[in-house]
């Protein structure tokens, strides 16, 4: 039995892993040959997590993003969802980048709607869906409005309700608040936070922002530089009523950044 497919929950039970990710190696050719981008990674997720991963920039963070989402075959290994092989783009993951992409021409509501529509899933139990994530993270009274009419921070939100409406088993996050400025990007991971939470969304986070990382997080994943292999994987614990904001302000918040800071040589 797979150590990473299962897990032993707090009763001594085996649960199924929300995500497993066993032996995960990357190679492309390129003009001066062969580059190995990741070396052999392996962890598991339970349901629910959130995972943060950093490393050093090009070390193949966002490839190993894509290898999740099915959008790039490992050249090795395999990736597991609820204990089913990812074998191509599925509308089991949900993908938020920094750009919200939101269509202008469309209303709030028709924006937030619109994967639902690419997978021919827009029926009364999604849309009373819609209208539940709507309506319980404010954003229902702007659904006739069009996208150039709301903030950058309430876009965002838009965006993780239009993901969340094809009800993932996983979101991948990749630097998706790297375009706001730093209090909205406060404000924003607050809010992102609180509701993949109470959704109980299986969560992995790209971020080069090493407080957000912290912030976010159960676990931090450390990479080191190419080919990317784990370094460290991190867990954070601020206790149960944590949020990002009173994760900063937490006595071993220091604690945490300095030893990933240490860990990603970024002091070198």
């Amino acid at each position: 039995m797979s150590r990473l497919l299962y897990s032993i929950n707090a009763v001594g039970g085996i649960i199924l892993a929300a995500l497993s990710v066993e032996h995960i190696t990357e190679k492309y050719q390129a003009e001066n040959g062969e580059v190995e981008a990741i070396a052999d990674i392996s962890f598991s997720m339970e349901k629910g997590e959130f995972l943060s991963i950093v490393g050093p920039s090009g070390c193949g963070k966002s490839t190993l993003l894509s290898i999740l989402a099915g959008l790039l075959p490992p050249t090795s290994g395999r990736v597991l969802i609820d204990g089913v092989p990812v074998e191509g783009i599925s509308s089991r993951v949900g993908y938020m980048l920094q750009k919200d992409h939101l269509l202008p021409w469309r209303t709030i509501l028709r924006n937030v709607q619109f994967g639902l529509e690419i997978h021919r899933r827009l029926d009364k139990e999604s849309n009373a869906r819609v209208e539940r994530l709507l309506k319980t993270y404010g954003l229902w009274e702007f659904r006739d409005k069009h996208p150039s009419q709301l903030s950058g921070g309430m876009r965002q939100r838009v965006a993780l309700i239009r993901t969340l409406a094809t009800n993932p088993s996983l979101l991948l996050l990749d630097e998706a608040f790297s375009a706001l400025d730093y209090q909205t990007r406060l404000s924003v991971t607050e809010d992102v936070y609180r509701i993949l939470r109470q959704e109980h969304i299986t969560t992995v986070m790209v971020t080069h922002d090493i407080p957000e990382s912290i912030s976010m997080g159960d676990r931090v994943m450390i990479l080191t530089q190419r080919p990317a292999h784990i370094k460290e994987i991190v867990t954070v614990d601020f206790g149960e009523k944590r949020s990002p904001l009173s994760c900063r302000n937490h006595p071993r918040f220091q604690e945490y950044f300095d030893h990933i800071w240490k860990e990603l040589g970024v002091h070198e």
